[in-house]
């Protein structure tokens, strides 16, 4: 295999996670730009980490997310970056946030389950729109009577939300104080480079 220097690998995956059409995980860069290089998972994790700081203080930021490496706008500027776009940005319900808020820190939960804790029905369109979003899927049924779906989170969710796991989800009662905010306006992301719907890719 042939070596590559510090400053060549850096160029390289840089140029790879602009150029590619969504996150690029390090087991992808090793199936591709990478197959013919001798890289070690040492000298990979220290050009990565080096771009992150390259970045940092600029406008476009290198993130980790779910399934990997991209570029993407300063969360910071998310709403003036806005203005670029002429379409409108999808406006969120409360009830949908809220669904989506308990199938993200419950999951596995039932349809039914959530209606217990917000005390309403969940629509079916909302359901219908978060999993055409592809937020939420059915990880299972449920062990009980009529065997319910059981809902789960998914690693689209992760991504759009800037999130490598469901550990880095803020706490219960931040989201949810993030609420009432989000009903009264839409949900700002920050741009990345690899999103075609709406421009639109995290939310802080």
């Amino acid at each position: 295999m042939s070596k590559v220097n510090d400053a060549q690998l850096k160029q390289l995956i840089e140029a790879a996670i602009f150029v590619a059409d969504g996150p690029l995980s390090t087991d992808k860069m090793r199936a591709t730009i990478l197959s013919e290089f001798d890289v070690s998972t040492r000298q990979l994790n220290k050009a990565l980490n080096e771009l992150e700081l390259d970045y940092a203080p600029r406008g476009i930021q290198l993130v980790k997310v779910a399934s990997g490496y991209r570029f993407q706008s300063n969360s910071g500027l998310a709403q003036i970056l806005s203005r670029l776009w002429q379409e409108t940005v999808p406006k969120y319900s409360r009830a949908m946030l809220e669904t989506l808020s308990l199938i993200a820190y419950k999951q596995p939960i039932t349809r039914g389950e959530i209606e217990d804790i917000r005390g309403v029905a969940v629509s079916s369109h909302i359901i219908k729109s978060l999993s055409e979003r592809q937020w939420i899927k059915v990880i299972g049924r449920k062990e009980v009577p009529g065997r319910p779906a059981l809902f789960a989170t998914t690693q689209t969710f992760l991504d759009y939300f800037a999130l490598s796991s469901l550990s880095e989800l803020p706490s219960a009662d931040l989201f949810n104080e993030s609420l009432d905010a989000a009903e009264a306006a839409a949900l700002s992301p920050s741009i990345d480079n690899n999103d075609d719907e709406n421009n639109t890719g995290t939310l802080h």
